[in-house]
C-alpha cells in the first residue's frame, strides 16, 4: 500500500474511545449549534426526515470506508486506497483535494475563534486568539498522537454534554412543563404551522445538501486508521457506535427545539440552543453556548491539522508530494506535514483579512466541492475493492459493507442529488464551477510533475 519499506512508521497510540469522540467531534460542528435555523426554515419540521435520509447516506459512507480501512489500516486512508484501486492520479487528486478542504475549513474555524473570544474580550484584536489557536493546536499535534486524541476527546465531550443537556431539559419541558410554569409544551408545534411538511417533499430535498454538509468531518475516522491500536476491533466498534449517536444527537436536539418553538419563529430568536437553555432558566446561556462553539471551532482546527499532516505524509509516501514531508519526529508524528499545514492555516487567516471577499468565496467553494469528491471516491473505492476480491476472500472480510452493491449505489445517487440541489442556488452552484477547475489544475500539475 505504500513505499515505506523499513522506514519508521506512525505510532498506533489512539484508543477506541479516542476515535469514537474524534468522529463525533468531526461531525457535530458549529453548524448544529448556530446554523440549524437556516435548515429549519427550508424544510420545517420535516427537516427530521432529511436528517434520517442524511444519516442513511452517512451510514453507507462509513461502512464503505470501514470495510477497506479494516482490511488496510493506513494513515493515508482514502487517498492511499484511491491510489491503489483507482490509480495514482485518483490518489493524487483525492489526497490534495482533501488536504485543501481541511486547510480551508481550518481558516474559517480559526477566524471564528477570534470572533468567539471577542464575545468576552472585545478590546482584544481578533488575530491574537486566532494565532494562539494555531500555535497551541500545532503544539498538541507535534507532541504525540495520544495528545491529539486526548484533546479531541475532551473537546468533543463538551459538545456532546451540551447536546445531551438540551435533549434532557427539552424533554422535561415537553413532558412536564419544566421551565414553562409547569405546563407541558407537548409536540403540537411539529404539525400546527403548515403541517409536518410545510414546503412539501421539495423542502426536504432542498435541505438535504445542508444536512449532508453538516456531517462533514465524519470521514476523519478513516485518517486515524494508521495510528489506532487494534484497528480490526476499534474501527468497527467506533463506526457502529458513532453512527447511532450522531442520529440520536442531531435528530433528538432538533426534535426538542422544533417541539418547544414554532419552526416559523426559530430563525428570529438567534441560536436555537441558546433559546432553549434560556427558557429552562440557565443563567448566561449565551455565554455558555459561546464557550461550546469556541471548543467546537478549536476541535475542528485540531482535527484539521491532524488530518492534513497525515495526508501530506501519505502523499509523500506515494511519491505525490515532496519527500521531506515523510519525516517523522521522535514521537512518530509527521512533523513537517503538520508544520506545513499549520503554516498554510496562518497564511490563510492573514489572506482572509486582505483579499477580496469574492476571492475567498471561490476558495471556500473548492472546499465544498472537495467534500463531495472525497465521499464519492470512498464509495467508488469500496466497490472497486470488493470487485478485486475473489468470492472466498470476500467471505473472509472482517467488516463487510452491508447490502452491497445497493448501499453504494444509493450513496452515490444521494450525492448526485445534492449536486443537483446545489446547482439551483447561485451561492452553492459556484462550487460546481470552481471545483472542476481545481481538479483540472491538479491534473495538469500531476502531468507536469511526472
Amino acid at each position: 500500500m505504500n513505499k515505506s519499506g523499513n522506514r519508521q512508521q506512525l505510532r498506533r497510540g489512539l484508543k477506541e474511545r479516542h476515535i469514537q469522540l474524534i468522529a463525533l467531534g468531526g461531525s457535530i460542528g458549529v453548524g448544529l449549534f448556530l446554523g440549524s435555523s437556516a435548515a429549519i426554515q427550508i424544510a420545517g419540521p420535516a427537516l427530521l426526515v432529511a436528517y434520517l435520509i442524511g444519516g442513511a447516506v452517512v451510514f453507507c459512507l462509513l461502512r464503505a470506508l470501514g470495510e477497506v480501512a479494516v482490511a488496510y489500516p493506513v494513515a493515508g486512508s482514502f487517498s492511499t486506497y484511491a491510489h491503489t484501486f483507482l490509480g495514482p492520479l485518483a490518489g493524487y487528486l483525492t489526497g490534495w483535494t482533501y488536504w485543501f478542504m481541511w486547510v480551508v475549513t481550518g481558516m474559517a474555524e480559526i477566524t471564528a475563534v477570534g470572533v468567539y473570544v471577542h464575545y468576552w474580550l472585545p478590546e482584544l484584536p481578533q488575530w491574537i486568539p486566532a494565532l494562539a489557536a494555531v500555535v497551541i493546536m500545532t503544539g498538541v499535534n507535534l507532541i504525540a498522537v495520544e495528545a491529539y486524541g486526548e484533546f479531541e476527546f475532551w473537546f468533543a465531550l463538551i459538545k456532546v454534554i451540551a447536546i445531551v443537556l438540551l435533549i434532557l431539559g427539552g424533554l422535561g419541558m415537553i413532558l412536564f412543563g419544566i421551565g414553562n410554569n409547569g405546563v407541558p409544551v407537548g409536540i403540537t408545534h411539529l404539525w400546527q404551522h403548515g403541517g409536518f411538511f410545510p414546503h412539501g417533499i421539495s423542502g426536504v430535498v432542498m435541505a438535504l445538501a445542508m444536512v449532508l454538509f453538516s456531517y462533514v468531518g465524519i470521514e476523519v475516522i478513516g485518517i486515524t486508521a494508521g495510528e489506532v491500536k487494534d484497528p480490526g476491533k476499534a474501527l468497527p466498534a467506533a463506526i457502529d457506535k458513532v453512527f447511532w449517536r450522531i442520529i440520536l444527537f442531531y435528530i433528538g436536539s432538533l426534535y426538542v427545539i422544533m417541539s418547544i418553538y414554532p419552526w416559523t419563529e426559530i430563525g428570529s430568536v438567534g441560536s436555537p440552543f441558546v433559546s432553549v437553555f434560556e427558557k429552562l432558566g440557565v443563567g448566561d446561556a449565551a455565554g455558555i453556548m459561546n464557550f461550546v462553539v469556541l471548543t467546537a471551532a478549536l476541535s475542528s482546527c485540531n482535527s484539521g491539522i491532524f488530518s492534513t499532516g497525515r495526508m501530506l505524509y501519505a502523499l509523500a509516501e506515494q511519491g505525490e508530494a515532496p519527500a521531506f514531508l515523510r519525516k517523522l519526529g521522535g514521537s512518530q508524528v509527521p512533523v513537517n506535514g503538520v508544520l506545513v499545514s499549520a503554516a498554510c492555516l496562518l497564511a490563510g487567516v492573514v489572506l482572509n483579512y486582505f483579499i477580496p471577499a469574492k476571492v475567498f468565496t471561490y476558495v471556500i467553494s473548492i472546499g465544498t466541492f472537495a467534500c463531495l469528491w472525497v465521499w464519492a471516491t470512498i464509495v467508488v473505492v469500496q466497490i472497486k475493492f470488493r470487485r478485486s476480491r475473489l468470492p472466498a476472500e470476500t467471505a473472509k472480510l472482517a467488516y463487510p459493507m452491508p447490502w452491497y452493491p445497493v448501499s453504494g449505489v444509493f450513496c452515490l445517487m444521494m450525492l448526485a442529488l445534492v449536486v443537483a440541489v446545489m446547482s439551483q442556488d447561485a451561492d452553492t452552484a459556484l462550487a460546481l464551477f470552481v471545483g472542476p477547475l481545481w481538479l483540472l489544475g491538479l491534473t495538469l500539475s500531476y502531468i507536469i510533475s511526472r
